[in-house]
């Protein structure tokens, strides 16, 4: 498989959610983001958080929940991070795939701009098809990055668009092809981190119900449970082909478990649980 060729592509995928979904100027979502970090005590693990899961609504949203996850790795010596998200949105003129990269070097935000690490992605794109874009809009990769650059002091970045739909019976092996090519170029600074919300139900209780099993499902590190369970419709998670590929890259690289950091809802954070209204679970993860 020929490797992509970055060199005639613009260099920077802008920040498209900056100033509506979380705070536009520097200096303000630094101090949100250090906030949030401020109030999330790291959770003593038996090992180092190998892959994390975060949630995707607006800062407001999910925060504190993205702040939990992103604590636990502060005093890690991440180089690489591999963010997996699913896709919302059609990207105008490019081809969609299972796995999909920017053709873009870099991603901006208002804290500055993080380069891809074209190496490891040209070397995964010789073990699993990749399907390279440019131009997206995705909010599910954007949203974690200001997270990632208050956390970490410097890294380079592998995002991968998830198109693969769980429910696919041909799905499962892909997201093995695509763990395994993970798991066999990371190294001891690389960090998985998928990026996902839970359950998106009218009705506040339902979600906390269906959420529970997913949290028994994660924190049993039990991945082709996990899988029937998502494919079946048992829980849902609009980042599921993500969550399956982060986790079982880590459980490649040696994680042994996984522990739910923190779980809440949007009817949590507004306090609006009546019957009949809109509600996303959201859930931080670290497998060690």
């Amino acid at each position: 498989m020929p490797a992509v060729e970055y060199t005639s592509i613009p260099a920077v995928r802008p920040a498209h959610y900056a100033g509506s979904w979380y705070p536009g100027d520097a200096a303000a979502l630094r101090r949100s983001i250090e906030g949030y970090l401020a109030h999330a005590r790291p959770i003593a693990l038996p090992g180092p958080a190998l892959a994390l899961v975060s949630p995707h609504p607006g800062h407001q949203f999910g925060g504190p929940i993205a702040a939990q996850a992103f604590a636990q790795v502060r005093s890690q010596a991440v180089r690489c991070v591999v963010l997996l998200g699913p896709l919302h949105r059609l990207i105008r003129g490019s081809a969609l795939g299972d796995f999909m990269v920017p053709r873009e070097q870099s991603y901006a935000t208002p804290l500055g701009r993080i380069p891809l690490d074209v190496d490891f992605i040209t070397a995964l794109s010789q073990r699993v098809p990749l399907t390279f874009v440019q131009g997206d809009q995705e909010h599910s990769l954007e949203i974690e990055l200001p997270f990632l650059q208050v956390a970490l002091p410097a890294f380079r970045l592998v995002p991968i668009m998830m198109g693969a739909n769980i429910s696919d019976p041909d799905t499962p092996a892909a997201l093995e092809r695509l763990a395994a090519g993970l798991a066999g170029l990371a190294d001891e600074g690389t960090l998985f981190v998928s990026s996902t919300d839970l359950s998106h139900l009218d009705d506040y209780h339902e979600v906390v119900r269906v959420d529970r099993r997913m949290v028994e499902l994660v924190e049993a590190f039990d991945i082709p449970a996990l899988v029937k369970a998502l494919a079946w419709g048992e829980v849902y998670a609009c980042g599921a082909t993500g969550l399956v590929a982060a986790l079982r890259a880590a459980q490649l690289r040696g994680a042994s478990g996984a522990r739910v950091l923190s779980y809440m809802n949007s009817g949590d954070v507004t306090g609006d649980r009546t019957p009949g209204n809109y509600t996303v679970g959201y859930m931080a993860v670290a497998a060690y």
